[in-house]
C-alpha cells in the first residue's frame, strides 16, 4: 500500500485508527479455546467487527512467536485473511527487528514477501545498514522506533549526545538514508509534548502512535501537536479495544470501543 492509498482510506473512513492484535490466550474468551485455532478465531472476529472503523491492524509478533509454529500459522492466517478480504487495510508487523546486512534483508523478506505485510517496525540502534535493507522494498514501509511510550525511553532516547537528545539525532540521521521516503516513525502518545519539535525534523512523515487508551495518552494532545495536512498519524489501541469483554460479546464490545475512538477522530478531522 502506498502512502497516498493510506491517506485516501483515512479520509474515506474518517479514521486514523490502528488496532493492535496482541493476542494472549490467557485473556481471550474461554469459549474460543475450543476452536482449532483460537488466535485466528479471535482475530477474525475482531477484524469482522471493526474493519470499517480502522485503517490499520498491528499484530505484535511476540504474541505469536510465543506459541511456536502454531502461533506463526495463526499470524499467517490473520494477514492472509486481511489481505484477501480487506486489501484496503494497512498492515503492520510489530516485530521491532534490528540487525545488519543480509540478516536485515532476510527479516525484510520474511515480513514483506512471505507474510506480505505493508510495513514492519525496526529498531535503529545499529544504524543505516540495519535499516536500509528494509527500505529497499518498493511500496513497503519501515516504521522506525523514535521516541517510545515506555518509562525506559528516558534511559537513552532523551539523553543529549552532546548537543541534542538522542531521539532527535536518530530522526535527523534517518532522513539521510537511502529511500528514507519509505520511513514512518513510532512516537508514544505519552510523549505528546515532544511532538512539536519532532515535527520540525520530520514535518510530513507518518507517525505510529501507541499509548492512547490503556497507557493514558491523550488523542486530542497528539493530534494538536502531531497532525499534518495529510493527517500523518496512525493511533494504535490494543488492549483497550480487543479485551473490552471476555464474554461471547467480545467482538461487539471491541467494535463499540473502536467506534468511540473513530467518532472522536472524525470530529477532529472535521475541525
Amino acid at each position: 500500500m502506498t502512502t497516498k492509498q493510506l491517506i485516501a482510506q483515512i479520509h474515506q473512513k474518517k479514521s486514523f485508527l490502528c488496532i493492535g492484535l496482541d493476542v494472549d490466550l490467557n485473556k481471550i474468551p474461554e469459549h474460543l479455546l475450543q476452536e482449532e485455532d483460537p488466535i485466528f478465531a479471535f482475530n477474525k472476529a475482531i477484524i469482522d467487527a471493526t474493519h470499517h472503523l480502522a485503517v490499520a491492524y498491528k499484530p505484535n509478533t511476540a504474541f505469536y512467536e510465543a506459541y511456536g509454529l502454531k502461533g506463526w500459522r495463526s499470524l499467517a492466517r490473520t494477514i492472509e485473511y486481511l489481505n484477501t478480504n480487506h486489501p484496503e487495510i494497512f498492515t503492520i508487523a510489530d516485530a521491532k527487528r534490528g540487525d545488519i546486512g543480509n540478516t536485515s534483508t532476510m527479516y525484510a523478506k520474511a515480513f514483506f514477501e512471505d507474510l506480505e505485510f505493508d510495513s514492519v517496525t525496526v529498531a535503529p540502534y545499529m544504524g543505516k545498514d540495519s535499516v536500509e535493507p528494509f527500505l529497499a522494498f518498493e511500496d513497503k514501509h519501515t516504521i522506525l522506533l523514535a521516541l517510545t511510550s515506555n518509562q525506559g525511553a528516558f534511559d537513552f532516547q532523551t539523553k543529549k549526545v552532546p548537543e541534542r537528545e538522542l531521539y532527535k539525532e536518530v530522526l535527523r540521521t534517518s532522513i539521510t538514508w537511502k529511500n528514507s521516503e519509505n520511513l514512518m516513525y513510532v512516537v508514544g502518545a505519552t510523549k505528546a509534548e515532544f511532538l512539536q519539535e519532532i515535527r520540525q525534523i520530520i514535518p510530513q512523515s507518518f507517525l505510529l502512535v501507541p499509548g492512547v487508551g490503556a497507557q493514558g495518552g491523550s488523542l486530542s494532545e497528539v493530534c494538536k501537536y502531531g497532525m499534518t495536512k495529510d493527517v500523518g498519524l496512525l493511533i494504535n489501541s490494543s488492549r483497550g479495544i480487543i479485551y473490552a469483554s471476555k464474554g461471547k460479546d467480545f467482538a461487539q464490545a471491541a467494535a463499540e470501543k473502536a467506534e468511540a475512538l473513530q467518532k472522536a477522530m472524525a470530529a477532529i478531522l472535521e475541525d
